[in-house]
């Protein structure tokens, strides 16, 4: 359904399209939104499927591409997680992942939140001893590292074990990571026996210190069902018009953690059509597993599982429990989700009782909906950054967060001006070019810049000269000794004034600020890490991580591969006479 400029309003399917039409047409017995849906409507498209699933699958790509106004949205869609043990080498590494499982190897999750990889990877370091290090890192080491003497790694990179032992570890973690950690446990218990009577006392207390690490690892899940092998449980409860969704990892019958997300809805949609849709937007990009648990049934449950299990290869079941563990596990996460939606509402009422402070500190017309904040960080103008981050009435809205890497030749060292004014008409040209009708909700209502009248002078003069002047611009200033709880705030044309020292308004644009602040930062550090790391071979066209190694290997630096004679680059094994000259060449015209 489309409206009268041709955007998207609603996308839905039928089986039954003449009948789904009809009672769109009908003049009454709708529910408000429908009713508001149908005024807007001013036209329909279609598209016809050759299966029911296939039409489900359409109908969910389309929502989340889309963004329907009047379809239940999944606002939260990153990926989570995972462990992955590595395939490729006789000696595999444990890792975290996240995103597109390209890497060789088995992966394991996935995991609620990268608190939750870490700490299990850690334990099972502790229990198992395999390596985390990189495979560059593994193959340059000469002696063991730190974590060889902390007993968290085996050393195989100096051969302190051998493979076929250091693969019994590798085993035993997997066994572990699905389920079979009574029998791993049971074998290491009778280990630590067998070396206690042949009084190998050292032996027998690491054995002794793997055994409580895995204990740890149980312990530390929190609910471990022993009748759920692998499950996600998702719980659901509304209330006035808002909607949170509870989702329990269940794998290797342990709690991996759990995640609330909070779609988008209307306060007449029913509890089905939002668990359908949820279930439909979150597993577009994550893996089902082979069970999935709800508080609330669907009405195409068996649609769903088939398409589900499609993408997973095997059979999916949604099962809805109205008894014994799989109704407590629903019950927990229920509980869990009725609380998180009671936390959210309170914030959110905090917030908006805070947005109406800005709007009345700042002479603004109406509460801002979206906030831009912008920063710099640089050291004397090297690694030179600038960073945006979002707020508005939901907090920060972390998926908009933007850093551009400072490019301008014919800036001076340490011109923060300039930089914000390359930040700015850099940020506002994109805007325009994705967002010139203002209708997507990405133009910000007020700007707020780290610094003083210099400062926002110039991102007022930046945001006339592109037209913007109708957006506000309110510069941050640390104040009388540059002291938090004394900042001054600057208006273009107007003069600068203060807060009260307790404003709850205050103290919002003090947390605005230090997340721009921590985000210009972690930036600049990033960046700044990244060049301390790089190569003089890292520009060269044609040269790769392994063609690096190579003449790193050969010529023993970088510095040497630059001052290096045509004849000697050509005897590097790997290393073509085409590509020795491009080499000979690049650091020849340097």
């Amino acid at each position: 359904m489309l409206d009268s400029d041709s955007r998207v309003l609603y996308v839905g399917k039928a089986r039954n399209l003449r009948a789904r039409v009809s009672n769109y047409a009908r003049p009454g017995g709708h529910s408000s939104r429908i009713d508001r849906m149908i005024r807007e409507t001013a036209s329909m498209m279609f598209l016809t499927t050759r299966t029911e699933t296939e039409a489900l699958l359409l109908e969910q790509n389309l929502i989340k591409q889309l963004k329907p106004k009047y379809n239940v949205l999944l606002r939260d869609d990153k990926s989570f997680p995972n462990i992955l043990l590595s395939g490729a080498h006789d000696y595999p590494q444990i890792k975290k992942h996240r995103g597109t499982r390209k890497e060789a190897g088995r992966y394991f999750g996935p995991f609620a939140s990268t608190g939750a990889v870490n700490r299990t990877i850690n334990q099972l370091q502790k229990a198992f001893l395999l390596r985390n290090c990189s495979d560059s890192m593994f193959e340059s080491r000469t002696r063991p590292c730190l974590l060889y003497q902390i007993k968290r790694c085996s050393a195989p990179c100096v051969g302190y074990i051998g493979v076929r032992e250091y693969t019994d570890s590798v085993r035993d973690a997997e066994r572990f990571l699905t389920g079979r950690s009574t029998k791993v446990q049971k074998v290491l218990a009778n280990q630590m026996q067998a070396a206690s009577e042949a009084m190998e006392f050292e032996r027998a207390a690491a054995l002794r210190d793997r055994i409580r690490a895995l204990t740890s690892v149980q312990t530390a899940q929190g609910i471990n069902p022993r009748g759920v092998t692998e499950a996600d449980v998702i719980a659901l409860h509304m209330d006035s018009g808002q909607a949170c969704v509870q989702v329990f990892f269940i794998r290797a019958n342990q709690n991996w953690g759990n995640r609330d997300f909070y779609p988008r809805v209307d306060a007449d949609v029913s509890p089905a059509e939002t668990m359908e849709a949820f279930l439909g937007q979150f597993y577009d990009r994550q893996e089902p597993p082979r069970q999935i648990i709800l508080s609330d049934p669907i009405e195409n449950s068996d649609l769903m599982a088939r398409a589900l299990g499609g993408k997973l290869g095997r059979r999916v079941d949604i099962v809805v429990p109205q008894r014994g563990e799989k109704a407590e596990l629903v019950s927990g996460a229920l509980r869990n989700a009725r609380e998180a939606l009671a936390r959210k509402m309170a914030e959110s009422a905090t917030q908006a009782k805070l947005l109406r402070g800005v709007a009345e500190a700042f002479d603004l017309d109406a509460p801002p909906d979206r906030i831009e904040v912008y920063d710099n960080s640089h050291i004397q103008g090297t690694n030179a950054v600038g960073a945006m981050i979002v707020a508005g009435p939901e907090g920060f809205i972390k998926n908009s967060y933007r850093k551009f890497n400072i490019r301008g030749d014919d800036l001076t060292p340490g011109d923060d001006p300039g930089m914000m004014k390359e930040v700015l008409n850099r940020r506002f040209t994109r805007l325009r070019q994705e967002d010139a009708e203002r209708d997507k909700g990405q133009w910000p209502d007020l700007l707020l810049i780290d610094g003083g009248a210099g400062q926002t002078s110039a991102v007022h003069g930046i945001m006339k000269e592109h037209g913007l002047d109708d957006i506000p611009v309110v510069g941050v200033a640390k104040g009388v000794d540059r002291n938090a709880g004394k900042e001054e705030f600057y208006r273009p044309g107007k003069r600068a004034f203060a807060l009260r020292y307790n404003d709850p308004v205050l103290y919002f644009i003090q947390r605005l600020r230090d997340e721009a602040h921590r985000f210009a930062i972690g930036t600049h550090r990033a960046k700044r890490a990244r060049s301390v790391t790089a190569s003089l071979l890292d520009a060269v066209p044609g040269v790769g991580p392994t063609r690096k190694r190579a003449l790193l290997t050969h010529f023993g630096s970088a510095k040497a591969v630059s001052r290096a004679n045509l004849a000697d680059l050509k005897a590097v094994e790997g290393i073509s006479d085409r590509l020795a000259e491009i080499i000979y060449d690049y650091f020849q015209d340097r």
